[in-house]
């Protein structure tokens, strides 16, 4: 296999490079200075972490770039490191038959592969990048000896792992609703967690019509209605140059959720 056909492996991640330009390939490398204080603004994961701690993490991290639709993370590759999004959105998905649903967005902030490090059971799960994305990894080993070197950090860990699992819960009390309602959900929270302001609203990445009917449970034609009735409406407007989705009237998507 040569050169330009490469199965890339670094931290147990594979990914075949293909015949693709070098500016596009994935390219695990360290990362350059970072303060603690800078690091924890971005991940509210390390927010209460000690500034040795985080120093010492960063130390052994390494950053991955990927372009849109690259595969990020395999499904035989759960459990060998965390992976921290630096910028961009990724998508989490199963394999379904010979298609695929998806089962989370993530962005900027978040991270993902923190439970397949206690559970060894296999996943018919992988991660794709929606965007170009940036990625610091950590192995699993360091990974687990950060928590035990920081009682606040692995405190904090918990606690993200439970707001995940009341997520999970409240997505479950969510699916006798109407669709409206459901979709309200999801781009309120996706706001929540990862929008950024901007001059007409909050924005959000342009997640495609699939994957944000999948997240939702609801159908693609059904999510495409109400999308475009919610832009009628001037609650939102999809910005295609930007590739972004623009929430211009939060409060009235809040209400629709019942969030309100």
């Amino acid at each position: 296999m040569g050169a330009d056909f490469a199965v890339h492996r670094y931290l147990g991640v594979s990914v075949i490079l293909g015949t693709v330009p070098i500016s596009q390939r994935l390219g695990p490398f360290k990362i350059g200075p970072m303060q603690p204080e800078a690091f924890g603004e971005l991940f509210p994961l390390f927010d209460v972490a000690n500034p040795e701690t985080v120093d010492w993490l960063l130390s052994v991290a390494t950053e991955h770039e990927y372009p849109a639709e690259r595969a990020v993370l395999m499904e035989d590759a759960w459990g060998n490191a965390v992976y921290f999004i630096q910028s961009g959105w990724v998508k989490v998905r199963r394999h379904a038959g010979d298609n695929f649903v998806t089962l989370a967005v993530l962005g900027q902030g978040d991270f993902f592969g923190e439970m397949a490090i206690l559970d060894e059971s296999p996943r018919s799960t992988d991660v794709v990048a929606l965007s170009p994305v940036k990625l610091l990894s950590v192995s699993a080993q360091r990974f687990i000896q950060t928590l035990f070197k920081d009682s606040q950090l692995h405190h904090r860990m918990l606690q993200l792992m439970v707001q995940r699992l009341r997520m999970i819960n409240f997505r479950f009390q969510l699916r006798n609703q109407p669709p409206a309602v459901k979709l309200a959900n999801t781009l309120a929270s996706l706001s929540e967690a990862y929008g950024k302001a901007g001059e007409e609203g909050t924005e959000i990445f342009n997640i495609p019509t699939k994957d944000l009917a999948d997240v939702t449970d609801i159908s693609e034609d059904e999510t495409t209605k109400i999308m475009e009735k919610i832009t009628e409406k001037g609650w939102l407007k999809v910005d295609t140059d930007r590739n972004v989705i623009v929430l211009t009237n939060t409060k009235q998507l809040a209400q629709l959720a019942g969030r309100l």
